[in-house]
């Protein structure tokens, strides 16, 4: 698969942890009135809402002309997932911290 062909994919892997991940763990967290989840239970959030969010991804049809761009989608996902949790994405992390100061 060429570069161009998942520049659109790449991007919104990107962006999909921290944009909608993220905000909406925040969501989450405030809606239920905790304004200090430990990092552990922000990242769980954070990744349980990032998985619901990659579902959409998997709405590419399984033919021939997209098992490259899927097997890349779930490779990545898996990436994210792990660097989540391990604390080193840093925008989940920076996140993390303005929630507990301005939550």
């Amino acid at each position: 698969m060429r570069d161009d062909e998942k520049f659109e994919i790449v991007r919104a892997l990107d962006q999909l942890p921290h944009v909608a991940g993220s905000s909406f763990a925040t969501v989450w967290f405030r809606m239920n009135r905790n304004r200090n989840p430990t990092k552990e239970e922000f990242r769980s959030k954070v990744v349980e809402y990032f998985k619901a969010a990659c579902d959409a991804l998997e709405t590419f049809p399984d033919t021939d002309e997209f098992i490259s761009i899927k097997r890349y989608i779930r490779h990545r996902a898996v990436r994210e997932i792990d660097d989540i949790t391990a604390g080193h994405n840093r925008e989940i992390e920076k996140r993390y911290k303005r929630y507990l100061d301005y939550g």
